[in-house]
């Protein structure tokens, strides 16, 4: 990984859609069901929307049935990074692009084999990139 992606609000905004910076940059939450890769089984990589860091496989993923992408494992433990968030009156925790902290969701303990994690992730940060057919 190279190094961290640091910017200003304002350059942020420039790049960044609004509900994008919202949900990235504020903490926001997309609603379910309306996000672009609730339901997509394409193959490929998902990657931040803010900085381009690879997040998730699309073999990873799996449909939870909340209306957000869910995954049962990332990449790699150092392309994310969690946090503990008291926010809303509970205890979850928070996944973060480690590259450059974009608010990606929450991982939740409700998961699959083989890991038995759930992680829930808005739609608005990532991007996907398609498998190219060799």
């Amino acid at each position: 990984m190279s190094g961290k992606v640091k910017k200003t609000d304002e350059q942020w905004q420039e790049r960044l859609s609004p509900e994008e910076f919202l949900v990235t940059r504020k903490k926001g939450t997309e609603r379910a069901f309306t996000g672009k890769y609730h339901d997509h089984h394409e193959k490929g990589m998902y990657v931040c929307v803010c900085c381009g860091q690879e997040l998730f496989r699309f073999s990873e993923k799996f449909d939870s049935g909340t209306g957000w992408p869910s995954f049962w494992e990332p990449v790699s433990q150092e392309s994310i990074k969690e946090k503990s968030d008291h926010s809303h009156g509970m205890t979850r925790t928070e996944v973060l692009c480690s590259k450059c902290d974009a608010h990606l969701g929450h991982v939740f303990p409700d998961g699959p084999k083989p890991t038995g994690l759930r992680y829930c992730i808005n739609s608005v940060s990532l991007d996907f990139e398609e498998e190219k057919e060799e």
